[in-house]
């Protein structure tokens, strides 16, 4: 054997007989580097932290979705109290146009989260009755949520006294003599922002009134287009 190989190989087995001590030195050096002590700190932690900003957030959407549906309960029974013909001589008339516009307005307001995808206006003329009772005169409603006012519909109370009003018991709205309420009610499915469905598909629910601001004519809902009609459950305008 030439003196060349005989060389190669004896560094070969001194590499070999270093190679424990070198792998114990790697381990205590290992062992004591904390460089990435808050890297992997953060991969243990990221999951809990992004799930409770998530949650959070999930949280403060539904919060304001419930503001959002009450805002357009407030806005739609305001509208509709302020309708009719513009004519200071004689009781205001008004019309289906009138109401479908009301609900535009609805439609405008809660365009960002769905208020007729996900849900139903509905719109209640309450007023007093000949013998003094409470009557829902007309209702009008729009929305593809299945869902019917829980107060009444159109025609209850037109006679006798044993309709007591709409809302609450204990908290009933009632038309006074001569005047009517405009009585809203929401109701809208919430629709998920993130991952976390805790409250998806909940119902919130609000309602609204407002008196008649000015002298109405009572007797009808003036027939100048079509109406939005309680049967039909869709969230497309009248037609």
């Amino acid at each position: 054997m030439t003196a060349a190989p005989l060389k190669m190989l004896g560094n070969m087995t001194a590499r070999m007989a270093a190679l424990p001590r070198r792998l114990r030195s790697l381990r205590q050096q290992l062992k004591a580097d904390t460089s990435g002590v808050a890297f992997v700190e953060f991969a243990f932690t990221a999951p809990i932290v992004l799930a409770m900003g998530m949650l959070g957030t999930e949280t403060a959407y539904f919060v304001i979705t419930h503001m959002q549906v009450s805002q357009v309960a407030m806005q739609v029974a305001d509208n509709a109290s302020r309708v009719g013909e513009q004519d200071v001589l004689t009781a205001r008339k008004v019309y289906e146009s009138d109401i479908n516009e009301s609900l535009v307005g609805a439609e405008k307001l809660g365009e960002t989260f769905g208020i007729f995808e996900r849900g139903r206006v509905i719109i209640s003329s309450l007023q007093r009755n000949a013998d003094g009772g409470q009557w829902i005169a007309w209702q009008r409603c729009r929305g593809a949520k299945v869902f019917d006012s829980s107060y009444g519909e159109e025609g209850d109370g037109a006679s006798g006294t044993g309709f007591q009003g709409m809302g609450e018991p204990g908290n009933l709205i009632t038309a006074s003599n001569g005047t009517a309420v405009m009585f809203v009610e929401i109701a809208y499915d919430y629709d998920s922002l993130t991952p976390f469905d805790i409250y998806d598909g909940r119902t919130i629910r609000y309602t609204a009134a407002f008196n008649v601001r000015d002298s109405r004519d009572l007797t009808q809902l003036y027939d100048d287009g079509p109406a939005a009609d309680c049967d039909t459950y869709s969230a497309e305008r009248a037609s």
